[in-house]
């Protein structure tokens, strides 16, 4: 046996079999991977037509927009269209965003889809994302020179991506919370601490200091907290124990805390943990019915961190006219939307492309007999192989597949098929 010539006596290893049900099944994993990302957003017709887009994928073009040029942001269909052979940064998806495609911010291109347009968006909103740079730290992604694994998280308010390191606390695991608000949005919607003690899933502490870019981890007493410094330094400090970010444990007894109105500008550990009641809180009167006034009535922790959220917390949002007004003046009502959320954006793009969806592959598969079965897995392999191939090209020289590209190579499948064809000789026995 050939196997047993190679291997001292043993069989050759043998590749693993896939089948072709298998393939089928990771194809349409991928597609609908691929569906969430795109949220049902057309590749054919430019978003501009649509106004502000509620939410939709976002391209940069950085040959035609670079860094020190004014940002923009294209549509699905502009990218492939207008921009194909372009260096894009994908931006995954933006709320309220018309497409700039073509616009004064391009200076020597007009947009093949919509020639005529607008000169400014100006109800779009930008950020470095747009120069492929994100975080706090300002860095690309994936950055070459960052050794250490993180995810990236986005925050559902300014849309910026983080590093999990950066976000001042441990993210929980990723199952366990569905959305993010980041550090400096904590600041500007500091309503949302009154809510983060009854709704915000528990994490881990951690502060990174300036010096060392070190991790301060957090161990339990009963009434009071010993931080242990990575240079293992002790500083022994008190913190109430409603601390909602308290490693291992949901503790929010509301009534146990000192009374503090806002949260301290001034840097170092003493200031990370703050404790607020409504007590302090100047010419507040009670108002009936406001879920926010209620919960400010109890004790609850401000911290310098990131918050994370379960999945449909934002129902929990009251939605007085207060509320709705001070929602409205920071510029965040779409918190009370509940289809705002990436989540409602990923499962529209999913149900678009399910609705009547059959897959005629395995409907074709199923109708056949055991020989026409092999001959067309026969055949998919060929063609997946050659597809696979080919598709490298562009991977290798960083440009967009197009339409009249695959057209193309089809085309020439069926032609080298069809010469293969005519090539076989048949005989009668």
């Amino acid at each position: 046996m050939a196997g047993a010539e190679r291997g001292e006596g043993r069989p050759a290893e043998q590749e693993p079999v896939v089948s072709l049900v298998d393939v089928l099944e990771e194809d349409e994993e991928l597609e609908n991977e691929a569906c969430a990302v795109l949220g049902g957003s057309d590749s054919e017709k430019c978003s501009y037509s649509q106004g502000s887009v509620k939410r939709q994928a976002l391209y940069a073009c950085s040959t035609c927009t670079p860094e020190g040029e004014e940002p923009a942001g294209i549509c699905l269909a502009c990218s492939y269209e207008c921009h194909g052979s372009h260096k894009l940064f994908e931006l995954y998806t933006k709320r309220n965003f018309r497409c700039d495609c073509g616009n004064t911010k391009f200076k020597n291109l007009e947009c093949k889809l919509l020639p005529e347009k607008g000169k400014l968006n100006s109800g779009n909103k930008y950020n470095d994302n747009f120069f492929g740079l994100y975080c706090i730290c300002k860095r690309p992604y994936p950055d070459p020179e960052d050794e250490i694994p993180d995810e990236m998280i986005q925050c559902i308010v300014c849309e910026d991506w983080f590093h999990g390191r950066h976000l001042g606390a441990v993210p929980p695991e990723s199952g366990d919370f569905q959305e993010m608000v980041c550090q400096a949005c904590m600041k500007h919607c500091s309503f949302l601490w009154a809510y983060a003690a009854q709704l915000a899933v528990p994490t881990v502490t951690k502060i990174i200091t300036a010096e060392d870019d070190g991790v301060l981890n957090v161990d339990g007493t009963d009434d009071q907290k010993v931080i242990k410094a990575e240079n293992g330094a002790n500083h022994h400090e008190s913190i109430p124990e409603e601390s909602v970010l308290e490693k291992g444990k949901d503790v929010r007894e509301e009534n146990k805390a000192e009374q503090v109105d806002e949260p301290s500008t001034s840097s170092g550990s003493e200031s990370d943990l703050q404790t607020v009641s409504m007590n302090e809180h100047q010419n507040t009167q009670s108002h009936s019915g406001c879920k926010l006034q209620e919960l400010r009535t109890k004790k609850y922790v401000k911290q310098d961190t990131a918050t994370y959220w379960p999945h449909n917390w934002r129902n929990k949002l009251c939605t007085c006219s207060d509320c709705m007004k001070m929602y409205a003046d920071l510029e965040v009502l779409f918190l009370t939307d509940e289809y705002d959320t990436v989540l409602a954006y990923e499962n529209k793009g999913k149900s678009d492309q399910g609705t009547d969806r059959r897959d005629p592959l395995m409907d074709t598969l199923n109708s056949m007999n055991r020989v026409q079965q092999v001959e067309l897995i026969c055949e998919y392999n060929d063609l997946k192989t050659e597809l696979k191939d080919y598709l490298r090209r562009f991977a290798d020289e960083g440009t967009v597949v197009k339409r009249e590209d695959i057209q193309q190579f089809f085309e020439e499948f069926q032609s080298r098929k069809r010469r293969r064809l005519d090539g076989m000789q048949y005989y009668c026995s």
